[in-house]
């Protein structure tokens, strides 16, 4: 289901976070699926429950899964993944801006990256 880079620069934890997300957002992993218990995938990735644990509260804490006590973790509501995917498109999206101006590149510029990346501009 899941397995690590041992090359990514990224702690252990984060690649974990990163492969659920990725799995929830293809639905392979569906709503109200329930993780493999932390114990069971530390085993099977050979790395620290403590890490896993971090991992599933890393992402209890962002809202991607919930927890019931007494029988795991499981994945949220699929529109409430959806929505929280598009807020970090969209910070991720300022971030890069921002930063593009601070190197000087012109609002022009940017408008005209956007759109060539969306399909609509020319592709210069």
């Amino acid at each position: 289901m899941i397995s690590l880079d041992l090359k990514d620069k990224r702690p252990i934890y984060e690649q974990v976070i990163s492969k659920f997300k990725e799995l929830m957002a293809l639905g392979i992993l569906p709503e109200n699926s329930q993780l493999p218990s932390v114990r069971t995938l530390a085993c099977e990735l050979s790395i620290n429950p403590n890490t896993i644990q971090r991992a599933y509260a890393e992402l209890e804490r962002e809202g991607y899964i919930y927890s019931v006590k007494g029988r795991g973790s499981f994945v949220t509501e699929c529109e409430r993944l959806r929505d929280l995917r598009i807020d970090e498109i969209k910070e991720e999206l300022i971030n890069i801006v921002e930063e593009a101006c601070s190197l000087g590149i012109s609002d022009e510029e940017i408008i005209k990256v956007v759109k060539r990346a969306i399909g609509t501009g020319d592709m210069k």
